[in-house]
Formats: C-alpha cells, structure tokens, sequence
C-alpha cells in the first residue's frame, strides 16, 4: 500500500509539474472576415480555430493562444494588423486571402523575423523573394494541374479565360493559357478590373465571338457571382463553367442558390465529407463540436497550416530554438508529413512542391468530387449549367 501510495504521489507532482512548466505561446493570424473575401477568410480561420483546439487538448505540454485580426480583404490593414501582433510579441503570424494582401502582410512579418505561413496566396512572386520566413502549403501550379486534367476529361476543345487582372488571378490565367495551347486547346482570353461589377459585355462578347466550349473564371467570389448572373442572363452556348478557390463550397451554394448548380471548381474534399484517418475523424468530429456544421475544404486548408505551424513552435520551444533569431522557420522547414491535403514538406523558398488539387462540382446541394476521374466521388455532368 505504500509503494502504491508513493507511486501515486510520484506521478501527481509529475503531473503537477508538467502543468506548471507548461508555456503559453502566442500565435498572430489576419483574415478577412469582413469584406469582399470573408466567406473565405471565415472558412480558413474556422479551420485555424479547430487547430487550436485540438492541439492544446492533445499536446499535454504546450498551448496555443490565437490573435486573430480582421484585415477586413484590405491589404494595408493586413499590413497594421502585422505591425500589431509583432508588437504583441508573438511567436508568428498565419495569414491571410489573396495574394495581393498576403504580399505586404509577409513583407511586414519578414522585417520583424517572424515566422508566416499561409495557404491563401498561390501568386509564383511571393515565394521569389529569398524570405527565410515565409511558407505556404498550396500554389499555382497545383492548381494549374487539376484544371488541365479537368478539361483534358472533358475533352473540351475551346475555353474562353475570364480573369481578374490581380496577380494571383493573372498568373493563373497566362499560365493556363501557355500550357493549355501545348494540348492544342483554343483560348481567348479576357481580361478584368477587379473593380468591375457588370460582366454582361464580356459575357456577350464571349457569346457572339469566341463561342467556346467551356468558360473558366479566374478570380474570387464576387467575381463569379458577377460572371454567373451575366452568364444565366445571356445563356452563351457553353458546355460548363469553371472557376478556381473558393468557388465550390458549401457556403457559396448556401448563398448562391440559382447560380451553384453544375458549377466546378477546386475542391480537395467532397462535401459532406467522411474522414477515414485518425487525425481527420478527430478534426471532423472537432470542427462539427465547435461550429455546428460540416467541415469545408477552406476549414481543412487553415486546420493543416496551423497544426504544421503549432507543431514547429513546440519542437523549436523543447530543443531551446524557439527564441533564436530564425529558430522557428528552420524547424518548420524540417516539416515532412503526411496531411489532410497530403504530404507537405517546404523547400527552401517556402514552398509545398507536393501540393495537388481536385475539382469539384456543384450537384443538388453537394459538392462532388469529378476530377480527376480515379479520385472521382460522383461522375462528372458535362454538359452541365446552372441553367
């Protein structure tokens, strides 16, 4: 009985020890969740928040405190929520949508040596730049490779580019446009003010010219739902419409109703989704506790960023690197896992070359995952319109 009685003892000052020894480490993060681009930033921070949960539940020695800032889809606000949180010493910062705001936000993070990571900018220049403190998990180029195999199945011959002429949006398009002329697949292309709120002359110029087969939509949500409405007014004679990020979500079927059906655009998940790993039962089960809904392949892009993220801190804190200047973005650059979206690792510039994507279609208020065909959930409906 006293050796039990000692043991127990033994173990509670263990355990009080670990609690006491315990280290609150503080995490800065912008979204837009107001403006132009918060179903977005919503999305991502939604996932951020599951992360957070799960993380400070299960690691049993460290805990997270999120900082969350609304940049408001405003990139100079990005930049003073960045100036902000650094002066709030945090240990880094998760950031943000767009290109065009994740740009200056990181530039501000890299003057004050902190650790960014994000997986809302895909422009090619932001990981040119030679930051040892910038990272991202997704790029254009994974996209690129879902839409050419989207329209390669589809057999598609002709597509007319509509594109914002932001960066993000524009790299995308031109590089689409170079690769999709190799496969001997006509192009137009038609470029866009971000500005601009009524595409019916662009629609109408793609009706009685081009003519073409399918019309994909470089650029954001409000993007498409401006494009849609001009495309359900005019009824070009199209096949399909296609878009990118952040168009085939639950939230834009919720919103858009009449605009949503046969819709596609990048999904890494089906939705609703079933997870058949641990760790994507547990994050499932998790976002469902907290948000009272089912989880958005934007939740999973902001659950993954973070937990690479909060995993870092916590082995830089225990091998004594955290506090050394760079000391987090080495470790995070020794990231090599298997994810929710795959297997991530980051070069030397920051970024995930192991980054592929999917693309998913609008159908009856799911979203359906159709291409590529092996990963295929449902067939892909080609012709298929929301009209």
């Amino acid at each position: 009985m006293k050796l039990k009685l000692r043991n127990i003892i033994g173990l509670s000052a263990a355990l009080l020890t670990i609690s006491a020894g315990a280290e609150e480490f503080k995490v800065g993060s912008h979204m837009p969740l107001t403006g132009s681009l918060a179903r977005s930033g919503t999305g991502f921070n939604e996932g951020i928040q599951t992360a957070v949960d799960m993380f400070n539940r299960t690691n049993g020695k460290h805990k997270i405190k999120l900082v969350m800032i609304d940049d408001e889809s405003a990139p100079a606000k990005a930049v003073a929520a960045v100036e902000k949180l650094a002066s709030e010493n945090v240990t880094s910062i998760i950031g943000g949508y767009g290109s065009n705001i994740i740009g200056p936000a990181s530039d501000a993070a890299n003057r004050h040596k902190l650790t960014y990571i994000t997986a809302g900018g895909v422009s090619d220049d932001l990981t040119q730049r030679g930051y040892k403190t910038f990272f991202r998990i997704n790029n254009t180029r994974g996209y690129e490779l879902a839409i050419e195999t989207l329209l390669e199945e589809m057999k598609a011959k002709s597509v007319a580019i509509v594109y914002s002429t932001k960066e993000a949006t524009t790299q995308l398009a031109k590089g689409l446009e170079k690769s999709l002329a190799t496969k001997k697949i006509k192009v137009t292309m038609h470029a866009f003010d971000p500005a601009i709120t009524d595409f019916k002359p662009v629609i109408n110029k793609i009706k009685l010219l081009d003519k073409p087969e399918v019309i994909f939509m470089s650029g954001y949500e409000n993007d498409y739902v401006g494009i849609l409405r001009a495309a359900k007014v005019l009824k070009p004679d199209i096949k399909s419409i296609v878009g990118v990020w952040s168009l085939a979500t639950p939230k834009m079927a919720s919103d858009f109703p009449d605009l949503m059906p046969n819709v596609i655009g990048t999904a890494l998940l089906p939705y609703p989704v079933e997870y058949k790993t641990p760790e994507g039962k547990q994050f499932a089960d998790t976002y469902k506790k907290l948000f009272n809904k089912d989880v958005d392949y934007l939740a999973q892009f902001g659950y993954v960023e973070a937990s690479l993220l909060f995993e870092a801190i916590a082995r830089a804190a225990d091998n004594g690197s955290l506090k050394k200047e760079h000391g987090l973005s080495d470790e995070l650059r020794k990231t090599n896992r298997d994810t929710l979206i795959g297997k991530v690792v980051f070069d030397a510039n920051g970024d995930n070359p192991n980054f592929k994507h999917r693309m998913g279609q609008h159908q009856n208020g799911k979203v359906a995952i159709v291409s590529p065909a092996a990963e295929a959930t449902a067939p892909l409906k080609y012709p298929g319109l929301p009209w």
